[in-house]
């Protein structure tokens, strides 16, 4: 699993704000309903990212299952999971992991900006999974940067999973830091060489998203061999030739 957040916590924590972090959606699943994970990976501490509501049923119903975060989010890993240090890993750009059936790959990732911490290590992540003869990407929150097209296509990803709410001014201004839009993720697909896509961060809170009709049709207009944006309820298959 990549990222979830699958409780309310942030509304908790945000009630009464600007910002109330009202869910779009009830969570599609209860975290300790799961039962088949062998890793939870997180690209960044972001609460609804490395979800204190989330990780410790999660983890607790999955007990073999280890949980990679980058080596800058370790420390609040470990608290917000509760789990033993054996089976949290940190990982920087960079850096490969191997696993039982999946090797990761982890590459830089501007969530408006490339950040790092005291020792050097990024704060934000982006992800390449080999696993079963396929190279999944999954950029992390991130807008576009430089060398970034070329640090992507050196990873032979053949789907991506891109972040596309989008990001504004009035967003920045209240502390909201923002991703790629729909057009960027297309292009970074194309200039990356990657044939699919499969757009997402968008439709879980009201002050930062964007119409589903909208990614719906730039995925339909674009001219990746597949686009398309993400959907509860749907499980993809990723064929190869």
């Amino acid at each position: 699993m990549i990222d979830p957040y699958l409780s309310d916590s942030l509304a908790q924590k945000y009630a009464g704000t600007r910002y109330p972090h009202s869910r779009m959606m009830p969570p599609p699943v209860a975290a300790d309903e799961i039962r088949h994970v062998d890793a939870v990976l997180a690209t960044h501490a972001h609460t609804d990212h490395l979800d204190l509501g989330t990780l410790p049923p999660l983890l607790e119903a999955n007990p073999d299952a280890v949980l990679v975060v980058p080596r800058a989010s370790l420390a609040v890993a470990a608290t917000r999971s509760g789990i033993a240090p054996g089976r949290l890993h940190g990982m920087d750009a960079g850096d490969e992991l191997a696993l039982p059936g999946l090797r990761i790959r982890a590459v830089r990732a501007a969530h408006e900006r490339i950040e790092r911490d005291g020792d050097g290590n990024h704060l934000f992540l982006g992800l390449a999974m080999r696993i079963g003869g396929a190279t999944i990407l999954h950029t992390g929150d991130t807008i576009p940067f430089e060398g970034q097209s070329a640090e992507l296509a050196a990873l032979g990803a053949d789907l991506a999973l891109m972040p596309v709410n989008g990001r504004d001014a009035e967003r920045a201004a209240g502390g909201v830091p923002g991703n790629l839009t729909m057009e960027e993720a297309i292009l970074l697909c194309r200039s990356a060489g990657i044939d699919a896509l499969i757009a997402h961060h968008f439709g879980m809170f009201d002050f930062n998203t964007v119409p589903r009709a909208a990614v719906e049709a730039a995925a339909r207009d674009s001219a990746l061999a597949h686009a398309v944006a993400a959907e509860t309820g749907l499980v993809y298959g990723l064929a190869q030739d």
